[in-house]
């Protein structure tokens, strides 16, 4: 019963610290454009690889 004591305070105070900084984020629009990275990831242009990222690719010793 001591154990609720504890608990219960440090969960209203975590739920209180999700809650202001899903505020802030909100405040901060960081959900203002949520189309534009997963535009660009479509878009973005290939780069091709260097020798070296060729050669690290076929390295059979390379974990992956």
């Amino acid at each position: 019963m001591t154990a609720i004591i504890f608990l219960i305070p440090i969960s209203i105070g975590l739920g209180i610290m999700a809650l202001a900084g899903f505020v802030w984020s909100v405040a901060a629009r960081q959900y203002e454009n949520m189309d534009s990275d997963a535009h660009r990831i479509l878009t973005a242009e290939d780069i091709p690889l260097s020798e070296a990222e060729k050669a690290m690719l076929n390295d059979p010793d390379v974990q992956w």
